[in-house]
């Protein structure tokens, strides 16, 4: 994303203002409001390139313009402002969020998540990505894409778009667009245009990295050099494993999903990935759709239980064995499907510790929990102007790898 937009969104956020100080403060180690801090790289000891699938998709009754909670939290019959003697929202999910359901949009929710995986080792987000067209919610995620991405360059995390091609027979059908090669070629000029070049987008071979979640719609080469051709520049195109076929030459490689039983990872990285110019491996800890429950649709017929994480051990372990240049954690937060990596109630912080130990973060400090006391401060002091800037201080320590500061200073806000 431009620079541009990113200021647009939330201002200049890497100005830290120092609130409460007194004249005693002077000569202390805090930043002074002039300063600006850069956000560090964690230090950790696997090369891996280590990606999480991020859907940004979620609305609450707060955040839409009909007031009403998002189809990802609702489907066809949970409603969310039912609230149980747990405390806890009606979801269309067996599991919950520990920091509870949320819009997709907010800056809090962003932080929070972005903290969470950036002392976990993860290096960046590949984000589920619907187009540019207003269909069904499809400018609604675009809108929560780029909150999002207005805030990775901050804390020092890189993004790549997982194209959806499947959307772009609903934009013929509500007549945006003639045919769904022209309107694949607006989505791509628009990525083109506003975030391949972005300094914090994921180049692969110096090329733009672009996944696709099929190909589901374009189904042939023909097509994709159709559409392709409008690009200045080509992509390091990725489609799902076993289906770079359909896109032909326009292929550079294809990536691990999550499917019945690790069999299917074993057999992509004993032969499918030694024929791939560019593999990307996967991990998960689980599988569990919600559909027929919440009235979603079929359900999948399939499930992967968690284990009690060990799952994600042996897909984790899988990777490790594989020496893979990447890898994505399958997902960060797809709740109707079961496969977050996201804190949640029921497994709390240890499949990003799991993910931690993976990626040889050479800090031992627990972090996780003060990251999540941060988002509770940011919501319970939501019209405190000190406390906020505070908590902006915050942001900035833990960016900066300073996270004992980051305590110290969250402990100070009453």
């Amino acid at each position: 994303m431009k620079r541009s937009i990113t200021l647009l969104f939330f201002g200049i956020m890497n100005i830290l203002v120092v609130a409460g100080c007194s004249s005693d403060d002077k000569n202390s180690d805090q930043p002074t409001e002039q300063e600006t801090i850069q956000p560090v790289a964690i230090e950790k000891t696997n090369s891996t390139k280590i990606y999480v699938h991020y859907m940004p998709w979620f609305e609450t009754n707060e955040s839409s313009a009909d007031k009403k909670w998002g189809y990802h939290w609702t489907m066809a019959n949970k409603n969310p402002n039912n609230i149980g003697a747990n405390n806890r929202r009606e979801i269309a999910s067996y599991y919950y969020p520990l920091i509870g359901p949320y819009h997709s949009g907010d800056k809090n929710v962003i932080e929070n998540h972005l903290l969470l995986m950036k002392y976990s080792g993860i290096d960046g987000v590949l984000i589920d990505w619907y187009g540019t067209y207003d269909v069904n919610d499809y400018r609604m995620v675009k809108e929560n894409t780029e909150q999002l991405i207005a805030m990775l360059d901050k804390v020092g995390l890189e993004y790549a778009i997982v194209y959806e091609d499947r959307i772009l027979t609903n934009v013929v059908s509500a007549g945006k667009a003639i045919s769904v090669t022209s309107a694949a070629k607006t989505d791509l000029a628009y990525l083109e245009k506003n975030y391949f070049d972005d300094k914090i987008y994921i180049k692969v071979n110096g090329k733009p990295l672009l996944l696709n979640f099929g190909p589901i719609v374009l189904q042939t080469p023909a097509e994709w050099t159709n559409v392709f051709n409008t690009l200045t520049t080509k992509p390091t195109f990725l489609t799902l494993w076993d289906q770079s076929v359909e896109a032909g030459e326009n292929a550079s490689g294809e990536y691990a999903w999550v499917y019945k039983n690790s069999t299917y990872l074993t057999n992509f990285y004993t032969n499918t990935k030694p024929k791939l110019a560019v593999a990307m491996g996967s991990a998960y800890p689980g599988f569990k759709d919600f559909y027929a429950e919440g009235g979603g649709g079929a359900a999948i017929g399939w499930t992967i239980e968690p284990n009690n994480g060990a799952t994600l051990d042996e897909t984790l372990s899988l990777a490790k064995n594989a020496n893979l240049n990447f890898l994505q954690l399958i997902t960060w937060n797809d709740f109707g499907e079961g496969t977050m990596f996201e804190p949640t109630v029921e497994f709390g912080y240890s499949y990003i510790e799991k993910v931690k130990a993976f990626a040889g973060v050479k800090s031992t400090e627990t972090v996780f929990p003060d990251i999540s006391k941060m988002y509770n401060l940011r919501t319970e002091k939501k019209g405190n102007a000190d406390a906020q800037k505070q908590l902006d201080q915050a942001f900035n320590y833990f960016v900066s790898m300073q996270p004992a500061k980051a305590k110290q200073l969250l402990n100070e806000i009453k």
